[in-house]
């Protein structure tokens, strides 16, 4: 949604519904003791029927959002059916994007007049304050500049430093060892196993805006249920590496270009309890990153082909969300997603439809990639390793070679240049 409003240069405004969820009607019947001070003395011992949702009560947040929905629907705004929580409007060429999260709303439009209509029209129906142009959204900074958005989370890295005790630790050039491989039985049990899952946690929603510790934090968050020493390390790794590059965030480059592009990479027996892979996969829409996966995979693969190719399906498998959702806004995709991976194996297993003995037990819904490749949906092509921005999700890397896919993921200090977008390998 930014990606479009930057590269058309939309305004984007925030606003904030207030008393949210007493704005909702209760469709259940609910009844409330009579409030302290309000007791009625002569029939002390009735109780109130609710009309109006009340903070507390289960259905509170159900009945705020049908009401929000069926305003939005009577003036025009249709829900979209990859997100419940995005809501878009087109009259005559005119277009406008309506994002909401319990009480914070993100609204863009295609002229400054629609955007102050649509406020106009929520404002006879709600109590709504216009924040004005977006710039501080759910703990994350945003700041708009000629050549799209810059978003960070500073103040929110300082935060967990202090809980913590780390804010003026060392510093580290990467997140994670690339050596570094943990088990379950490495070190001794953690002191505060509240204490780590709090933090790991904190560290987790900070993924948001900084995909290069992804793959991190996705390991720290796998020894969440019985904490160890060498697991703590990690956790003090990965907060080393952010207060030395507390100021970067990602960009959000202004594009003419609709077009998808996703890398997909996985480590094949990378865990050393389960040997299960690790698969990641990096998606971009026009010079963008906008969406992004490290996560273990609930099975073990027989060959590096077969992790490679489960790698590829969950990259396929996002690429076909966002493309719906991208028809659902209006954006025309005419060309067929490529997605990059570095196993000349899964290129054909992709391409022929020929069932071969070794991919006999492979799961029937991963082939639903062949299915769209012959359908000129998608292209599976191979690139070199050194090429191959997702490995960053699936494994520790050298110092250069971080630092550099850093770059690729479009990761860059507030202090930087952000004209131009963010610069990856040529592919030549």
């Amino acid at each position: 949604m930014l990606h479009l409003a930057a590269s058309r240069q939309w305004p984007v405004h925030q606003l904030d519904v207030k008393n949210t969820f007493l704005h909702g009607d209760l469709a259940e019947r609910v009844y409330c003791h009579q409030p302290a001070g309000f007791v009625d003395a002569t029939r002390s011992d009735h109780v109130c029927l609710l009309v109006k949702s009340l903070y507390g009560l289960k259905q509170a947040p159900r009945t705020w959002f049908q009401r929000l929905g069926a305003h939005l629907r009577s003036i025009g705004f249709q829900p979209t059916g990859s997100d419940s929580s995005l809501f878009v409007y087109s009259s005559g060429g005119a277009l406008a994007y309506l994002l909401v999260y319990v009480n914070d709303i993100i609204l863009t439009a295609s002229t400054t007049q629609l955007l102050q209509r649509v406020i106009q029209e929520l404002c006879r129906e709600f109590a709504i304050k216009d924040l004005g142009q977006l710039k501080f959204f759910l703990g994350v900074q945003v700041r708009r500049n000629t050549s799209g958005f810059f978003l960070t989370q500073a103040q929110y890295t300082e935060d967990i430093l202090d809980r913590a005790g780390m804010a003026n630790c060392k510093t580290a050039p990467t997140a994670v060892d690339s050596k570094q491989k943990l088990s379950s039985d490495d070190g001794e049990l953690a002191d505060d196993a509240t204490f780590y899952r709090s933090i790991t946690g904190a560290l987790q929603y900070h993924t948001l805006t900084r995909p290069d510790i992804a793959y991190a934090v996705n390991q720290a968050c796998l020894y969440m249920h019985s904490p160890r020493t060498a697991q703590w390390n990690l956790v003090k790794r990965i907060l080393w590496y952010l207060r030395g590059t507390i100021n970067h965030g990602l960009v959000i480059s202004a594009s003419p270009s609709t077009d998808l592009k996703a890398y997909s990479d996985a480590d094949w027996g990378g865990c050393a309890d389960t040997r299960r892979l690790t698969s990641g996969y990096c998606v971009y829409l026009g010079d963008s990153l906008i969406s992004w996966s490290s996560k273990r995979q609930p099975t073990v693969s027989r060959s590096s082909a077969e992790a490679e190719y489960r790698g590829v399906a969950n990259a396929a498998a996002e690429c076909c969300w966002l493309r719906n959702l991208l028809q659902e806004l209006h954006v025309r995709v005419d060309k067929a997603t490529v997605i990059y991976c570095d196993n000349v194996s899964t290129v054909y297993l992709s391409e022929n439809p020929v069932h071969h003995r070794r991919t006999k037990h492979v799961e029937l819904d991963i082939h639903f990639v062949r299915e769209r490749v012959a359908l000129g949906q998608f292209r599976i092509l191979q690139i070199p390793t050194q090429h191959q921005i997702a490995d960053v999700m699936t494994k520790g890397l050298p110092t250069p070679l971080f630092q550099d896919f850093r770059n690729s993921l479009c990761i860059k200090s507030d202090h930087a240049q952000t004209e131009g977008g963010c610069k990856r390998q040529s592919l030549r």
